[in-house]
């Protein structure tokens, strides 16, 4: 049988053996420590299940630690709570409650708490049920089930025009032929390219991005298709091509509109012979590799003005793919921008909690012109300059939306509850129990709530 073990903080109590040893009769292995630092060592070496905070009986006052301890208990528990997903049950004189920063602590970071001395029975019934949702957490997170990255391709959202994307991209990535994705500026095209290369039998050998856009005229020829020893003042040595350099693998051509028609015609040849020659070079070297060429233009339109070979385009233009710009799955912003929030470490930093609720609305209701790409932006801009705790629309740059007038009663009932239980899953870290206790309404109405909006944790 699993031992069962609870990470014990202790604050202000000077000797916590008679607690310990309850611990213990119940079934529990306590794992004492009395700082965030002591913490970090305990979780890494070994399986805990839940967090218990044992509270002296004067902590807070003149004979305790002080006042200023609060604000240093709760640096110690959101550090800790960052290290693992724990959820915690405080025990605490009734007096400690006095504290309004304590109560404000245990409200936002605990699922319950007792009060000294302790009823063991109950709190040995609040522990089980932690252990059971900690056992729930770690099955969902075996090596048996797919990893997120592999279910999600990379592509962080829950909307339906991002799942047939993804679906699309699976059936793509089964076939070696040639890939065209379009998409806005920003969309994430070099993201579906590389989704493509890791779901292929190619993953392992190389994927080469060459963005056609950014390299000087005078130099893609050689960069592309490399050159051989004396071909040109400077070239002391023969240099491999970026194109030689993906054999094996995949060659993503991001803007492959900007492509001079010499060129395009250098690399229609290659699609056709699946052979190069590297500039000066009399010999042809053969390269397997699958191109995948993105553009933000339409290849079409630039055919019709003479801009384009029409051969290559209908050469690249075997499997095309289109990825959606932000603005059509706005259901994704808000869980994008949680997503670049932890990226940019706004989940590490002790004075950011989130978005407030005017940030969500208008990232809700911008249209995004510059997309993902200006939404990470805006998001790592913002917790850099934000002077609060949670990050506002001015924070993001944006305006606060004004009240939507015309869309019906009931629209308007819908996505306001939506935009609450959103905003609310935010604060309370997605923690269902903390957020259920938010709103008023039980785990089970907000799970069903959940699942009528289409929101995903």
């Amino acid at each position: 049988m699993q031992v069962k073990k609870v990470l014990t903080l202790t604050w202000g109590l000077p000797d916590p053996s008679p607690l310990l040893c309850a611990l213990h009769h119940l079934g529990w292995e306590a794992v004492w420590v009395s700082n965030a630092s002591d913490a970090r060592q305990a979780l890494a070496q070994q399986p805990i299940q839940a967090g218990l905070l044992l509270l002296g009986p004067h902590t807070g006052s003149s004979t305790g630690h002080g006042p200023l301890s609060w604000t240093h208990l709760e640096s110690a528990v959101t550090s800790i709570q960052r290290l693992q997903p724990l959820e915690w049950v405080a025990l605490c004189d009734a007096s400690a409650l006095e504290s309004a920063a304590l109560r404000t602590l245990l409200l936002e970071s605990f699922f319950d708490y007792q009060l000294t001395p302790p009823n063991w029975t109950e709190v040995a019934r609040v522990l089980d049920y932690l252990y059971r949702r900690s056992e729930l957490r770690r099955s969902l997170q075996a090596p048996s089930t797919p990893a997120a990255g592999e279910a999600t391709l990379g592509m962080v959202g829950h909307s339906a025009v991002l799942a047939q994307l993804r679906l699309k991209l699976r059936k793509v990535a089964a076939n070696h032929a040639p890939v065209l994705i379009s998409g806005e500026s920003g969309s994430g095209k070099e993201l579906a390219a590389r989704a493509i290369h890791d779901s292929s039998d190619r993953c392992t050998a190389p994927f080469v991005a060459v963005n056609c856009a950014a390299i000087a005229p005078s130099l893609i020829q050689s960069e592309l298709f490399g050159y051989e020893k004396g071909a040109f003042t400077g070239a002391t040595a023969r240099k491999q091509g970026l194109i030689e350099a993906a054999h094996g693998g995949t060659l993503f051509l991001d803007e492959i509109g900007d492509l001079s028609l010499e060129l395009q015609a250098n690399l229609l040849r290659f699609l056709q012979e699946r052979s190069i020659y590297r500039v000066g070079g009399l010999n042809s070297v053969a390269v397997d590799a699958r191109v995948v060429a993105a553009t933000h233009v339409q290849l079409q339109h630039a055919v019709s003005q003479g801009r384009f070979r029409e051969d290559l385009f209908y050469r690249l233009n075997v499997l095309p793919i289109d990825v959606p710009p932000l603005r059509a799955r706005r259901e994704d912003v808000v869980v994008l921008a949680q997503h670049f929030f932890a990226l940019c470490g706004g989940h590490s930093s002790t004075r950011l909690h989130g978005f407030a609720q005017n940030a969500l609305a208008a990232m809700a209701a911008y249209d995004w012109p510059g997309n993902v790409r200006e939404l990470y932006n805006r998001v790592q801009r913002a917790v850099v300059m934000s002077d609060s705790r949670w990050i506002s629309a001015a924070d993001l740059g944006l305006s606060t939306p004004e009240p939507l007038v015309g869309i019906g009663l009931e629209n308007a009932r819908t996505q306001a509850e939506r935009e609450i239980i959103q905003s609310t899953l935010t604060k309370a870290g997605h923690n269902i129990t903390q957020a259920a206790r938010d709103l008023g309404v039980s785990r089970m109405t907000l799970y069903r709530l959940m699942d009528k909006h289409g929101i995903v944790i």
